[in-house]
Parts: C-alpha cells; structure tokens; sequence
C-alpha cells in the first residue's frame, strides 16, 4: 500500500516541481522582455517598438518547454517572420503606406494571413506567430500613415519578435539548461516504476483470497493507470525537444521505435486489465499454489528487467534470459480450457517475459531495413515535404478561417477604436488550432483570462503609484501572476487558451509605458478583444456550422462501420490460403490501425459537444458516449491480440498437419458463431445511428408485424423473438471454445515437440477465444447505450428501441 502511494504522490510532485520550473523560466524570459523594453538604452528601445509580440512570441516559446522545444520554436519564429516580412514588404512597396486605409489594412491582413496559413506542412506556432507580426504591421501603417517609410514597421516587429525569441533561449539556459533527455529519462523512470506497480497490482488481483481483497488492488491499479497515462504523455511529448538537443539522431528511427515500445509496454498491462474486469469471482479458481508461485516469480523478473532499463534510460532493447521464461506454458495445459479470462492474463505476462511487441506487422523488420539508408530517409522526407506543400482540404477550410475572422476583426477593431485595434487581431491571432475546438468555450476562456489579467494589471499600477509611489517598480507585480497563470494553463476551467489571455492582459499593462492610463487602456483592450472573439464564433459558426454533437453521432456511425470492417477479418486460414497465411491478420491490423483513429477522433467530438452550449437543441447525452467510448477502446485493444493470435496459430498450424486439421474444422466453426451473432447487431446499430428519425424504424416494426408500444408483450411474428439473450449469446461462445480447447488438451502426443506444439496451441488459440468473447460483450454494452440513447434523442415515442 505504501509504496503504491509513493509511486502517485512522487509522480505528482515531479509534476508539481516540472511545472514550478516551467513557471519561473517563463517569468525569466518575461522580466528579460519587459528589462530590455522599459529600461534598455534609447537606441535599442527605438527598435524594439513592439514589446507586445516580443510577450506572445515568449509565452507561446517557453511555456512548459525544453531546451529542445526552445530552440524549435525559435526556427518557427524564423520561418514566420522571414514570410511575413517578404510579404509585407511587397505589399507596402506597391501600395504606400499612405494610402493604407481601414478596409485595405484589413484586406491586406486577410491575405496575407490566408497565404501563410494555407501550407499543411507550415507548424501552427510559425502561423501564429505570423499572425500575429501582420496585425501589428498593417495596423501601424494605418495609424501612422506615411511618417513611416516602407521597411519600418516590418523591422520593428521582425527586432520585437527577436526579443522575445532571444529571452526564451536564455530562460532555458539560466541558471543550468533545462534538457529534454533529462526530462524524458526522469519521466521514463517514473513510467516504469508505475507500470511495474500497475502489474504488481494486477498480479496481487488475480491472487487475491477474497473479492474484498481483490476489488481494493483492481482500485489502486485504476489510479495507477490514470497516473501513468500522465507520465506516458509526459515522456512523448518531450521527445521532440530531445531530438532538436541532437539532430543527428533526427535521421533515424529512434524515436519512432522508442513511442512503439512505450505502447508496446503498456498494451499487455491494459490487456490484464480487461481479462480483470471480465466478471472474474475471487479467489479464481484455477490459481493454485504452484502457479501462483509461477506467477509472483514472473512478477519479479518483469519488475527486475524494467528496473534495470529505466536506469540505463534503454527501453525494451535488452533480450530476455532463457531463465525469464518461466514455465507459464506447463501449467498453461491444464486451465486453457477451464478458464479464458485467466488464460489471457497469463497470456499477457508471458508477452511482458518475452519482451513481445504485439502492435508491430511481421514485414515490420523489412520496413524498417527499407529506412536504414540516410538517403532514402532523406529523400522519402523531401517529398512528403513537397507533398505537404499542395493544400488539402482541411488546410483550404483554416486558412479560409483564419482570413476571414482576422481579417473582419481588425477590421472592426480600426472602426471602434484606432489606437487599440491591434489587440481585437491580436487576441484571437494566437488562438488558431488547424482542426476543431469547443469555440465557445475557448472564447469564453479567453475572455475571461483578457478580463482577470487586464484588472490585476491595473490594480497593481494603481497600488504602485498611489501607496508605492514609485511606478517603475510595477514591474514586480508580474512575478507572481506570470507563476499562477503558468499554473492556470493545466487547469480545466481555463486551459491553455485562458491562462496566455490572462498573462497577457497583465503584462500588457505592467510591462509596458507609454500608453494611456491603464483603466483607460484596460477597457479599450477588453473591448478590442470582445470584437475579435466575436469575429472568430460568427466566422466559425458560418464556415463549420454542423454542432459538435452531431458530428460526434456521424463519427459513432463511421466507427461502428469500420468495427464490422475489422470482423470481418477475424478469420481461420484455409488450407488454400496456407501460401499468403499473412493477408488476413495484416488487413486486421491496418483496420485496427483505423478504427483507434475513429475512436480518437470521436473521443474529441465527445469532449467538444460536452463543452458547447445546448441552445435550443437537446442536451447532449455525455454519459452514453464516454460508455461507448470506453468499450470502443477496449475493442481496439482485443483487436490487436486478435491479430497476433491469428497469426501465430496459423503458423503454429502449419507446422504440424495432423493439429491443423484438428484447429481448422472447429476453430473455422467458432469464429463464425461469433461472427453470425456479431453481424447482424453492428449492422443495425450502424443503420440506427446513421438515421436522422425514428419513422423507419417504426414503419419497418410494423411492416415486421413486431409491436412497439412499451407495454406490449406480445409477438405476432415468431422470427422477431430473440432466441437467446445477449448475455446467453456470449456464453454461447465461451463454451464453444473452452469445449474446442479441451477436446485440443485431451490429445496426447509421444513426440515431445508436438507436444510443445500442442501447449503453444493452445496459448495462442485461448487468447482468440477470449478476445472474441470479450468483443461480443462490448458490442452488446454498446447496444445497450445506444438503445439508451435513442430513448434519450425521442423521449415521447413508444417504440421498443431494445
């Protein structure tokens, strides 16, 4: 229990220490910025005109960074300004800056954020940023007219822009550099530290003497793995900057195998994770002393192994000892048939033994000696460059976006108020993502944060000038603000969006001068961001008006399409299809492969329409998508074992003709009961959630002779009775294949390797059964929520959706 409570709370003081770290360095780079631009010599403030883009470009750099990202993101701020300045500097030369007016700065912003945001493979920080130069440019040159020569402005903003990039490295580097490597191998340890707790729990599950026990270990594993799911995106996002730290390992596939074996790891731990929560009763029966023996001796290797990489920081690399793979396999033969449910739980702990990475095709190896050459890898980047160069679609619908609601918005902003109109561009310029987002959550974090910075920035000047008396001191006051907003950006209220607005509006007003008093100046600039907000909600309502929630039904309809695809590939290999024995279960890994982008994507739509407001259509229903989300997720996983057992029974079946022909008849039969029960499910809930009414379900009712009134027990045409119930139809498939897989025991070979070959049989054909039995139940759960949902969409019809 205890070290089970160390794990969490040292994960989240790491987490806590990472964040204070990231904290101060940001208020490093903005004490450098607002140094330089309050109290620098006159000859350097004449080119730093601009401190307010020199504050963006620091917070989008440095905040929660390493000295890899840093210096990333210093050759976006490059890209962008070099765009920007070419840009500009074209358009000033043929039209003068004293001929800009209100419309033509706008148009001019339009453009130019339409020509920079139309490439895919541009980063969305080199747009941001670019956005951000082009609403200063363009808005200057309207209120200062022809004063200014042509380059001035761009200079100007290209200086103020270097400034903050500048500030950022040297906030990464002072006091002593905050390395990417150090940080993902501090984070890598932590991770397998985790998951060596995650099998240790899972372990003491399956042993455990009660259900008491047993549900208080299956508890603590559930925040282990909440925990190490952090850490898991703690150490991938910060392989990126690693890799910028050292380029030359940028030309290799280290880092591609690297996020593979991290998954690799984590995929057998989900994997007895479900076999756990497949209706287990305690103590398991088939656990007897000398497996369970077995069991925590394996335990102890697996956790011996992964200690030992996490301090070497290589992952997965080492080969096993023969003396690691401990004898699972000879008490595997006498529970395979009694027991799917613990049979896959040891399935999973051999794969941990023998370092197996399930996920990965068999042509893997020649894919990857494919990449090997330096030149080709460069060549095969090249054109996926290029090909990223021609717009797609997606990129066409962003940039169109981004060009109209920038564009509007400093418009208007020049309208209401000349003088403040950089902030209503400027506002919503470093707020763009490529694809959706709960827009007005997002605004209404933004709004909120603009709100909250600009009053505390106010607030301090005025303490600073009325009880102080010494202005230039309000400085200070952006210590503690820029900390609790660094904090702010991990909250779930403001998130990243609302934590930048509320640095933003402090430092806006105490890291600047010159400008109007700062109630004033507050009020105009919350204004100015009140209009930009508003431009990018009617932009993105007039531009993508589907609502979150009915995209995320058309996503549910694609994923359960794409599952029935997957079904279909779940197949025994026929004697004819001995030579090419690969098709099958590759075409099940690729759709696999889809299906978890389905779900991801369906996961953001579910998140989305929980954060949009309802209006005057229904509320979206959270609770039936997170269920159906969660089964989804399982699916995706059963899947890939599917695949891997499919294709080690094919090969284990062509070693020996005498078990094939055993496998074959019975093993073909078992995967079409499932398939006949699953079929006919998936296509009606595919139908259901791709119509818009219930109508065509009432008529076809009807047509069927079937009665939906609730109320109704009666049956008038026989063929509608569902003969079994779902939880009899998953039953029906467990037995058939525990009565397989026993008649499979039964047999005895003389032979010791067909013996061998018999126990490995039975390994990997109890891991097919179990997986299908298990899809069967989510498939039903999610029936069931589906059912639920469509009582929820239709409150007053009487149609028997069950």
């Amino acid at each position: 229990m205890s070290s089970t409570t160390s794990t969490i709370a040292k994960t989240r003081s790491e987490l806590f220490r990472t964040r204070l770290g990231s904290a101060l360095r940001t208020t490093l780079a903005c004490s450098i910025v607002g140094i330089t631009a309050l109290y620098s010599p006159e000859h350097v403030k004449d080119y730093i005109k601009f401190p307010s883009i020199s504050y963006v470009t620091t917070i989008l750099i440095v905040s929660d960074a390493t000295l890899g990202e840093t210096v990333k993101g210093c050759w976006h701020v490059l890209c962008a300004t070099i765009q920007v300045m070419i840009f500009s500097l074209l358009s000033l030369q043929v039209i003068r800056p004293g001929h800009f007016s209100d419309c033509m700065a706008a148009l001019a912003v339009a453009v130019g954020t339409f020509v920079v945001a139309l490439p895919v493979s541009t980063n969305l920080l080199t747009k941001r940023i670019a956005f951000g130069q082009l609403v200063i440019i363009y808005v200057s040159t309207v209120i200062h007219g022809a004063e200014e020569g042509v380059a001035t402005h761009s200079i100007h903003v290209a200086c103020s822009t270097a400034l903050g990039a500048i500030a950022s490295v040297l906030a990464m580097l002072l006091p002593y550099p905050r390395v990417a490597y150090y940080e993902a191998k501090k984070f890598y340890q932590l991770y397998t530290e985790n998951t060596s707790e995650r099998l240790n729990c899972n372990i003491e599950t399956i042993s455990a003497s009660d259900n008491s026990t047993a549900v208080g270990f299956r508890t603590r594993a559930k925040y282990l793995s909440a925990t190490g799911a952090k850490l898991l995106h703690c150490v991938t996002t910060t392989l990126d900057g690693m890799y910028w730290e050292r380029p030359q390992t940028i030309i290799s596939n280290s880092r591609i195998d690297l996020e593979e074996k991290l998954q690799d790891l984590d995929i057998p731990i989900r994997g007895m994770d479900i076999a756990l929560s497949s209706g287990m009763s305690f103590p398991v029966g088939v656990i007897d002393e000398e497996l369970r023996g077995v069991v925590l001796n394996s335990r102890q290797k697996i956790s011996q192994k992964l200690d030992q990489q996490a301090k070497c920081f290589v992952p997965f690399d080492a080969t096993t000892d023969q003396e690691m793979k401990l004898g699972i396999f000879n008490k595997y033969l006498s529970i395979a048939c009694k027991d799917l449910p613990t049979s896959f739980f040891l399935y999973c702990v051999q794969l941990l033994l023998d370092d197996v990475s399930i996920s990965k095709k068999t042509d893997h190896a020649l894919k990857k000696a494919q990449k090997s050459g330096d030149c080709q890898w460069c060549f095969n980047k090249i054109r996926e460059l290029l090909m990223n160069l021609i717009p797609s679609n997606k990129g066409l619908i962003f940039a169109l976006k981004s060009s109209l609601s920038l564009g509007l918005a400093v418009l208007l902003g020049l309208m209401y108020d000349r003088n403040n109109a950089y902030w209503s561009g400027l506002t919503i310029a470093i707020s763009y993502v490529t694809g959706r987002q709960p827009t007005f959550s997002v605004a209404n974090a933004r709004g909120q944060g603009t709100a909250f910075g600009s009053i505390y920035g106010i607030i301090c000047s005025f303490i600073f000038q009325k009880c102080v008396g010494i202005v230039d001191l309000r400085f200070l006051a952006l210590i503690p603000w820029v900390i609790f907003a660094s904090f702010l950006r991990h909250s779930k209220m403001y998130g990243q969006s609302g934590a930048i607005s509320a640095v933003l509006g402090a430092l806006l007003i105490l890291g600047r001068k010159n400008y109007s008093t700062p109630p004033e100046f507050g009020i105009a600039r919350m204004a100015e961001a009140t209009i930009g907000l508003a431009c990018l909600i009617v932009v993105e309502i007039i531009l993508s008006p589907s609502r979150a929630a009915t995209l995320a039904k058309s996503e549910l309809y694609q994923t359960l399409r794409t599952l029935q695809d997957c079904i279909k590939q779940i197949a025994m290999i026929t004697p004819s299809e001995k030579e090419i024995p690969s098709s099958s279960y590759q075409t099940l890994r690729e759709e696999q492969k889809k299906l978890k982008s389905l779900v991801r994507r369906l996961e953001e739509f579910t998140a989305e329409a929980e954060l949009e407001p309802s209006f005057w259509f229904l509320p979206f229903n959270n609770a039936c998508y997170n269920n159906m989300l969660k089964s989804l997720s399982r699916m995706v996983d059963l899947l890939l074992f599917v695949a891997y057992s499919m294709e080690h029974v094919t090969q284990l079946a062509q070693k020996d003709g005498v078990i094939w022909m055993d496998i074959q008849g019975r093993g073909n039969e078992n995967v079409k009961i499932f398939r006949d029960r699953v079929d006919p499910i998936l296509k009606s809930l595919e139908e259901i959630t791709r119509m818009k009414s219930i109508k065509k379900i009432e008529s076809d009712l009807k047509s069927q002779n079937v009665p939906h009134d609730l109320e109704s027990q009666e049956y008038l045409n026989a063929d509608a009775l569902r003969i079994l119930s779902r939880d009899e139809e998953v039953d029906s498939i467990t037995n058939s294949f525990l009565q397989h897989l026993e008649e499979i025991a039964d047999k005895t070979h003389t032979n010791k390797d067909e013996e061998t070959l018999k126990v490995q049989m039975l390994f990997h054909y109890s891991c097919l059964g179990f997986c299908t039995s298990s899809l069967m139940r989510e498939i039903v759960k999610i029936e069931s929520e589906i059912s639920e949902l469509c009582m929820w969409e239709n409150p007053s019809s009487e149609t028997n959706f069950k």
